[in-house]
């Protein structure tokens, strides 16, 4: 069961989805490869937590292998992820490569419902619908049909996937382990499984201008601490679906910035999209709002969203 947040769950989703939307113009504005923007970005977010382990150092001592496993088989995902998701951004535009992060709500709800018997009321996957048909037109006017491109798209997606499974692992440790201790052990396993890569792979680690520098201190800060840890911390009070769902804002925010910032132009597809996807996202995020009366019954509470 769930827990009563202490505060609106919207505000934080809302800071989140503006957060990782910052995330794909850094990786782009650095020249360092996607398996070293990775490690930088997940080591420096996890020596930002330093200072505030001691409240956490017993419970860290007491985590059982099985814990310790979980929590690295979710830290193995989110490097996977990163690997990619950030290396399909080397090869394909920022709308090609975001919109193809709509197919993580799918992928989420399917394996909750499998895994976790979860179900999802009508009205919710309805705005999941919406939503997802608004996160692709965002792209449809600039994913690519180059071969290079198509990498970057199928990068893209099992990179979504890979999110996925980490998401979906997450939703059941962070309710045996405080939100620190998961996000903490899994960075500095996600971290560990980069450099881990990257050595084996040859990639030099220290070899980067001060500019690449920069980008891994903002992707630690800004898309890491104020985007996957406060989605972590949320996983606590809503479910990885919702939270999934909420993401599909990723894509709208990033082809903006990605216009601004980047000079990349955006097409009425996608911002009709842009549209779609919001109004979707507000549906599904207020589902539980509506009831239904299935036939038989004179009145039934809504099935939760996840």
């Amino acid at each position: 069961m769930k827990k009563n947040a202490p505060i609106p769950t919207a505000i934080p989703l809302i800071i989140g989805i503006i957060a990782v939307s910052f995330s794909s113009i850094f990786v782009k504005w650095s020249s360092a490869p996607a398996s070293i923007q990775g490690m930088y970005r997940l080591l420096i977010t996890a020596l930002l937590m330093l200072p505030f382990i001691r409240p956490h150092l017993t419970e860290l001592k007491s985590l059982t292998r099985k814990k310790m496993l979980m929590l690295f088989a979710s830290g193995f995902f989110l490097a996977l992820h990163f690997l990619l998701w950030m290396g399909s951004l080397k090869l394909t535009t920022v709308s090609s490569s975001t919109i193809i992060l709509a197919l993580e709500p799918v992928f989420i709800v399917i394996g909750a419902f499998f895994i976790y018997k979860e179900r999802t009321s009508r009205v919710a996957m309805a705005g999941m619908g919406v939503a997802i048909i608004g996160a692709v037109l965002i792209g449809w006017g600039d994913i690519g049909v180059s071969r290079t491109n198509l990498i970057g798209d199928l990068l893209s997606v099992f990179g979504t996937l890979a999110v996925s499974v980490h998401m979906l692992i997450g939703q059941k440790v962070v309710q045996q382990v405080s939100s620190y201790v998961y996000s903490f052990t899994v960075f500095l396993s996600a971290t560990a499984v980069f450099a881990v890569y990257n050595a084996v792979c040859g990639i030099s680690f220290t070899a980067y201008p001060g500019k690449d520098w920069a980008m891994f201190a903002l992707l630690a800060v800004v898309p890491t601490v104020f985007g996957h840890l406060l989605f972590n911390w949320l996983l606590q009070y809503v479910s990885a679906t919702t939270i999934s769902m909420s993401i599909l804002g990723e894509p709208v925010g990033s082809s903006l910035l990605a216009f601004i910032l980047l000079g990349e132009q955006m097409t009425w597809f996608q911002i009709v999209g842009g549209m779609l996807a919001i109004s979707g996202l507000i549906v599904f995020l207020n589902a539980d709002r509506f009831k239904w009366k299935p036939k038989g019954k004179q009145a039934a509470e809504p099935l939760k969203s996840a």
